[in-house]
């Protein structure tokens, strides 16, 4: 069992420990600093842009970055992680934003924190095993299309004061709003996705995002002085420090202790929390602590199978749930492990947690030290990247290639996650589509399971048998959605034999409706003076049978362990009844 402790076992810092036992040296060291500040470099436009998308000014997606990005990768079970604010989220903690500002997020975060860490306790960490893939990128798909959808209004520069609820609403809106496209910002936007999308392509050893927000900045400037009015974080957000001083754009401190029930509210001013206010928070909580896990999970998973080791599962969880419990206190809103950040980092050459730790500390330091110039950042440029995002977060590819080849069941499921959560909500759509995915699972198993006549069959019964016998061989689980079928079946079959035996060495599974239906076939055939002998049951049926107290009945049922051995005894029933005086 040794080699399945990952799966269950809860050892803190076992990434960091396991990486450091392995032999940590100061080439290793050297390979996290450089890989630490390449993924820094990435997180630092894009945690902007997500707070932003978030419904919250951006300095809070960079406080996430570093409480999270320092905390998650020492106590969690992933070595080459990378955790803070992400895409995923948007389309959740959007709405909680404008209904409960910044408090309501926070008190979120706290509550899903809560939840991860009584995930991890309970031994959940392999919950990604259970959400088929279809379900995965039919949600992932959904919250790609909704973040690309927010970020047509400041890409394209539109005048549109807010944002409707429901999707087909905010499609609406954006399409009447279209007269009021602002040339400027769109052809910021478009320059700053034109670098995003070639800068790969040149092989250049540096991340595109700091050389597309340095491009789309350059552009602003310029055609600031030409006289256009062009909206940057500078000029969108405020804020005021501790000493009363003002200022625009991001402020140039350390993240600050506060009681997230006294952040702001959507009006700027605290809200007054009761119970039900906080019982509303519940289900969103819940769906952040769900979609953290798969998304931890999941890119857990991928990290594994780019560098061939493996992570604990449950430390993972554990680690995302201390996160998200600490970080709220520090102003960070939602954090979970991110997979294009982090497979940036294993492609840097990351050695252990360390990088992340250094990626964290390189968004502080630019919080120090660049705050003044990231207000320059256009609000395009950042939508921009999060369109960039959006893409590389739908999978389209993989989505495409599934819709072509995969059966028309799955392509089933995909749609309709991918339908509910553009329309409605992601957790409906992924408790719809696992539901759905199981229900096709069990029609396909139960599909699967079959009853064959095998009487003349020389490789099972090497001799001739009477008419009024029948050997009948099931093959398949026989659970619920299948058993009624079967032994509906095999009572036709069985019409007019007086010796039925049920060969069954090919039935891996007997639940209680199985049990239900061979009890029903068996005082049908007792009925009718039949002789049934049931052969070569397998564990997991024998068990049941024997707990069910189903027992042999003279001259009516009988069990063998062969199929042989169950042939002799009929025969010799047979014998006897003829033996008898007529």
């Amino acid at each position: 069992m040794s080699h399945r402790l990952h799966l269950h076992s809860i050892k803190p810092f076992s990434a960091l420990r396991e990486s450091l036992k392995e032999g940590y040296t100061l080439a290793s060291l050297y390979r996290d600093l450089m890989a630490g500040i390449t993924v820094g470099i990435i997180a630092i436009p894009l945690s902007m842009a997500l707070a932003i998308a978030s419904g919250v000014p951006p300095q809070y997606g960079l406080y996430t970055a570093i409480i999270a990005g320092i905390l998650i990768p020492l106590t969690g079970g992933s070595r080459y992680s990378i955790s803070g604010p992400t895409a995923a989220f948007v389309v959740i903690l959007y709405p909680v934003a404008q209904q409960f500002g910044l408090s309501g997020l926070l008190i979120a975060s706290l509550m899903a924190g809560v939840m991860l860490v009584l995930m991890a306790l309970s031994r959940l960490g392999r919950l990604i095993e259970y959400i088929p893939e279809p379900v995965t990128l039919g949600f992932t798909s959904g919250i790609a299309v909704v973040i690309a959808t927010l970020q047509m209004k400041d890409f394209l520069g539109l005048e549109l004061p807010e944002m409707p609820e429901k999707y087909i609403d905010k499609v609406l809106a954006l399409i009447n709003a279209l007269p009021t496209l602002e040339p400027a910002e769109f052809l910021i936007g478009a320059t700053t996705l034109a670098v995003l999308v070639v800068w790969p392509r040149l092989r250049i050893p540096i991340p595109g995002h700091l050389p597309a927000v340095a491009i789309g900045v350059a552009l602003s400037l310029l055609l600031a002085s030409a006289g256009f009015d062009l909206q940057t974080i500078g000029s969108r957000f405020s804020y005021q420090l501790a000493d009363g001083t003002i200022g625009q754009g991001i402020p140039p401190a350390l993240p600050e202790f506060n009681w997230p029930w006294l952040q702001p509210g959507p009006d700027g001013q605290p809200i007054d929390w009761d119970f039900h206010k906080l019982t509303a928070l519940i289900p969103i909580a819940f769906s952040i602590a769900m979609l953290g896990a798969i998304e931890s999970l999941l890119c857990a998973v991928v990290l594994d199978g780019m560098s061939g080791k493996r992570h604990h599962s449950n430390v993972e969880l554990l680690g995302q749930g201390v996160g998200n419990l600490i970080t709220p206190w520090f102003g960070g809103i939602t954090a979970t492990a991110a997979i294009a950040r982090s497979a940036a980092n294993y492609r840097a050459g990351a050695q252990s947690p360390l990088a992340a730790v250094i990626h964290g500390l390189v968004v502080l330091v630019s919080l120090l030290i660049l705050a003044p110039w990231l207000a320059y950042i256009p609000m395009a440029s950042m939508a921009a990247m999060l369109l960039m995002v959006a893409w590389n977060m739908s999978e389209a590819p993989k989505v495409v290639e599934l819709l072509k080849k995969a059966p028309s069941g799955d392509i089933l499921v995909l749609l309709t996650c991918f339908s509910l959560t553009v329309m409605i909500d992601m957790v409906v759509a992924i408790s719809f589509g696992i539901v759905l995915a199981s229900l096709l699972f069990m029609r396909d198993i139960a599909q699967m399971t079959r009853v064959i006549e095998i009487s003349d069959n020389r490789k099972h019964v090497p001799d001739s048998l009477p008419e009024d016998w029948g050997v009948y061989k099931i093959s398949g689980p026989l659970f619920f959605a299948a058993a009624d079928r079967i032994f509906s079946e095999m009572l036709l079959l069985t019409e007019h034999k007086q010796c039925v035996i049920l060969y069954m060495d090919a039935v891996p599974i007997l639940d209680a409706g199985g049990l239900s239906a061979l009890n029903h076939f068996l005082e049908a055939k007792f009925k009718t003076g039949s002789f049934v002998i049931i052969a070569d049951l397998q564990f997991q049926p024998l068990k049941n049978i024997a707990k069910a107290g189903l027992k042999p009945i003279d001259q009516a049922l009988v069990f063998t362990p062969t199929l042989a051995e169950a042939i002799e005894v009929a025969g010799a029933k047979v014998t006897q009844a003829n033996a008898l005086p007529h």
